[in-house]
């Protein structure tokens, strides 16, 4: 299990490094905007192991992958977004968007119902974690920029 995870965070990293790039990232952050990623991607699967509910799961590692981001941030002195947009890349639900269309065009009402409900949570689960952690003070981070200067 634990190598499954360590494997997944790699391939989690080198995606959104892949991200980074196609969104014109500045070069000299690519590999912590693949860091950002990964961590929010391997947060989301240790708590679906666990058996932690879907939206708790995308909740939680939103909230730390926009954490880690804003950290970043203060310390690189980037904006957080630099590390956010590449880093939420892998809980995207694009496959969940994909079925909902497939299902709704073929004709399954009810798994497009199913699987509609569940992208939106997710989409939904998401912006609630960046709005929680967008919303804690500047000033707490700024404290990390004063200790790194010491």
């Amino acid at each position: 299990m634990m190598g499954t995870i360590i494997f997944h965070f790699l391939v989690a990293i080198v995606a959104t490094m892949a991200f980074a790039v196609l969104f014109q990232a500045p070069k000299s952050e690519w590999i912590l905007c693949g860091i950002s990623g990964g961590i929010g991607w391997s947060v989301y699967e240790s708590l679906l192991m666990r058996g932690n509910h879907l939206m708790i799961s995308v909740i939680v590692a939103t909230i730390a992958l926009t954490l880690f981001s804003r950290i970043f941030a203060v310390l690189r002195k980037q904006p957080a977004t630099v590390y956010l947009l590449a880093g939420i890349f892998p809980l995207v639900p694009g496959a969940g968007i994909y079925y909902t269309a497939y299902y709704l065009i073929s004709g399954n009402m009810e798994m497009f119902a199913s699987k509609g409900r569940e992208t939106v949570e997710m989409a939904g689960a998401i912006v609630i974690g960046i709005i929680f952690t967008m919303g804690l003070p500047q000033a707490w981070l700024n404290q990390l920029a004063k200790l790194r200067k010491e």
